[in-house]
């Protein structure tokens, strides 16, 4: 585990120069910055630019008889706010540090930009760099939806678009933001291009620190101060590496429109989601006599255990239902900490309006969907925004909601469960929980995974549809004081404004915490939000925006949702064993999977045997005649003779190992030496038998303190032996590629927690 690191103060950003700049821009009117405002800018920050000249028209040079610049060359620029590309455009030239020269070059360009929109003339000092990759940045800080302020960081210069294309991923781009401004250096360090930089090569000494790099992107940061009003954007390029020093060649920035920086709604109260997950009364509408959703609801949230005495049913024409009262108004119920409403949308807008208006209840589940989505639900939704707002005008601040659209809530510390599937569909535990929280904008993302993740039993399962009220992030910051909850598994397709940032500033103080946090963000394409936007009316923003920041929050990114499944059940199954090092041992009964495994070791490293290690390996090995035949490498490869004792001793000795960190521990189960399977009439193995390799890894990983995981590479005949295990609290994958690679995610998150 790593010692917290308190992140560097932040440069002060000279904020009285930075407003004069921005009160006189001479292009506001047309929503930019000229390249020498953009340059004065970032003098109020403390980043190096060059020295500059600015002239507003070409007979001010007239009179130079010797030039106040430095150098043997200048640069002359054109200053047009219609020219972001000076360079394709002809205005800039290189010229020599001599008034004559100069003069020249400004008249040829202003004979060649007459008529057109100048705003004057800039000749810059030349500053001297290498043009390689690593040696020139692109700087850029931009207002986003979701995050608020963003600054990213990748290659510059001419080929910027092509070099951040072809790097892989986050190598290309370093992205932060100033609520994860403690983040800044790890960003800035895993960047390749500046790995080039400031790490040696081939004996040649860093030509620039990442400190120096770092503090730059922190200067930079300083301007956010000033989004989304008045700067939208502003953007270095390049920003470049000369004499170990970072200088800024050019900027240009844009003014934010005229909504930009349109006031926040009141406040949510978000303390009162205790009353939505933890409701002391129900009440349901839209349960009928026939089996429907509301039906469903009222008998899962019976079988979960809530009383049903605090339970008011919302029915005409009845007294009771499935033995609560039933009442046939709402008004009628009293008021109540949570209303679950199963109607149509447009009942459900109604109902909605009159429980703000009237204070009848803490909570409420939307369920219906056709909201936000459908063409034509303008008109409810502005109702049913409008009666919230009103709401949290009052002392009470009105209601939570949670949905449109959603499937509902499942609470263990609540006892109730709205979801409306069927409990044959979906079984769930009650008495019992994990440390899980999972929250989805998908209901049927939830379900699906609770079904696949059937060993597990959540604390809480919220889906919560549209966000039209509650957010991802207000659930986040909630839970965070649950010291109970030790996973958040979360799907999204998309944050409300700026609850991205609301989100991933709870989930970095999860993670500081030891915790974890799991992200599979859905619509990272075109395609893909497009979709999310019929779903669940959910925009999704930059994709590999807000992955970059999730990862530098400490957030375990799913690529795929294989992968979130995996990465849940390493994170709850693996609760407490925090890895001291990268040491692994692996250990199998098939040569392949020893292969697969040393191809695979990324990070890892492979420990060498202690010798009571080999000693108690060879004991092992010598009863069954295998010490001639297996050599005691890592990963070391058991031959499928190895019998089910054999694999208790090998990898008990393994684990006791003070080297080792960890283990993978492959079992092709196929060998006759080993009990694998349910009994049968045309065989005598046992899975379940005491002896046998199953209860003996179970065993061993109730007495061991260290991750590992277990490797069951065979097909549905085998499906026992896995299940067995992994009810039992062991992580089981089927494949050894596949347990390596997520098993290594998990293993570096936990070892930077």
């Amino acid at each position: 585990m790593t010692d917290t690191v308190a992140a560097p103060v932040a440069p002060a950003v000279d904020a009285v120069a930075v407003r004069r700049v921005l009160d006189g821009a001479r292009c506001r009117a047309q929503g930019v910055l000229l390249e020498s405002e953009g340059l004065a800018l970032l003098d109020a920050a403390g980043i190096a630019t060059p020295r500059r000249v600015v002239f507003a028209n070409v007979a001010e040079a007239a009179g130079w008889t010797r030039s106040p610049l430095p150098g043997a060359r200048v640069v002359v620029k054109v200053v047009a706010p219609g020219v972001p590309h000076k360079t394709e455009a002809g205005g800039v030239a290189f010229v020599d540090n001599e008034p004559r020269a100069i003069a020249a070059a400004l008249a040829a360009m202003a004979r060649r930009f007459a008529g057109q929109d100048v705003a004057g003339w800039m000749v810059c000092e030349r500053i001297e760099h290498d043009p390689a990759l690593g040696h020139e940045y692109l700087l850029g800080l931009r207002w986003t939806r979701e995050f608020g302020p963003v600054v990213t960081l990748g290659p510059g210069g001419l080929h910027a678009e092509f070099l951040a294309r072809s790097l892989a991923g986050d190598a290309g781009l370093a992205v932060t933001a100033p609520f994860l401004a403690a983040a800044i250096d790890a960003a800035v360090a895993a960047l390749a291009p500046a790995r080039l930089v400031t790490e040696p090569r081939r004996g040649r000494a860093p030509v620039l620190t990442a400190a120096a790099l770092a503090d730059c992107v922190r200067r930079f940061h300083a301007l956010a101060a000033f989004t989304p009003e008045p700067l939208a954007e502003l953007e270095v390029n390049p920003l470049v590496v000369s004499g170990g020093r970072l200088v800024a060649l050019d900027a240009l920035a844009t003014f934010s429109r005229p909504d930009a920086a349109a006031g926040a709604a009141a406040p949510r109260p978000i303390d009162k989601i205790r009353a939505l997950l933890e409701p002391r009364t129900i009440a349901i509408a839209g349960v009928s006599d026939r089996m429907n959703p509301g039906r469903i609801i009222l008998q899962n949230v019976l079988a979960a255990g809530f009383d049903r005495a605090c339970v008011t049913v919302i029915k005409q024409g009845r007294d009771t239902i499935d033995g609560c009262r039933c009442v046939t108004s709402l008004a009628d119920a009293g008021p109540v900490d949570l209303v679950v409403l199963s109607v149509a949308a447009d009942a459900a807008a109604a109902m909605l309006a009159d429980i703000a208006g009237h204070r009848w209840a803490e909570s409420v589940v939307l369920i219906p969907g056709g909201l936000e989505e459908r063409a034509g639900s303008e008109t409810t939704v502005a109702r049913m925004t409008r009666a919230l707002a009103a709401s949290r005008e009052r002392p009470d601040r009105g209601p939570v909601v949670n949905g449109g659209n959603c499937l509902g809530i499942q609470s263990a510390p609540g006892h109730y469960n709205t979801l409306f599937i069927p409990g044959h569909k979906l079984p769930v535990a009650h008495g019992r929980s994990h440390p899980l929280a999972l929250i989805t904008g998908s209901g049927a993302f939830a379900v699906s995974k609770l079904s696949k993740l059937a060993g597990l039993a959540p604390r809480y399962t919220i889906t919560i549809g549209n966000q039209m009220d509650l957010t991802a992030g207000d659930y986040l910051r909630h839970l965070a004081a649950d010291t109970d909850v030790d996973t958040f598994a979360v799907y999204l397709e998309g944050f409300r404004p700026l609850d991205g940032r609301d989100f991933l500033g709870a989930a970095a103080e999860i993670t500081r915490a030891g915790r974890t946090v799991i992200l599979y963000r859905a619509g990272r394409t075109a395609a893909g939000a497009a979709a999310a936007a019929s779903h669940t009316a959910a925009v999704a923003g930059d994709a590999r925006v807000g992955e970059s920041l999730a990862r530098a929050a400490g957030v375990l990114v799913a690529d795929t949702l294989e992968d979130f499944e995996d990465l849940v059940r390493l994170a709850v199954l693996l609760r407490g064993r925090t890895p001291r090092g990268r040491r692994l041992a692996a250990i199998t009964n098939a040569g392949f999977e020893s292969v697969a495994i040393a191809d695979r070791l990324g990070a890892f490293e492979r420990t060498a045997w202690s010798e009571p290690t080999r000693r108690a390996f060879a004991r092992e090995l010598e009863r069954l005649t295998l010490d001639a035949l297996v050599a005691p490498n890592n990963p070391i490869d058991l031959t499928p003779i190895l019998d089910d004792e054999g694999y208790e001793g090998i990898v008990r000795a393994a684990l006791d190992d003070a080297g080792v960190d960890g283990a993978i521990v492959g079992c092709v189960p196929l060998t006759g030496a080993l009990d694998t399977l349910r009994p049968g009439a045309d065989h005598t193995e046992d899975v379940a038998r005491e002896d046998g390799v199953v209860p003996r890894l179970i065993r061993l990983s109730e007495e061991s303190t260290k991750p590992w995981v277990v490797v069951v590479d065979a097909g549905r005949l085998y499906d026992p032996m896995a299940h067995m295990l992994e009810d039992a609290g062991v992580p089981v994958f089927r494949t050894a590629d596949r347990a390596m690679r997520l098993l290594g995610t998990w293993w570096e998150a936990a070892l930077g927690r």
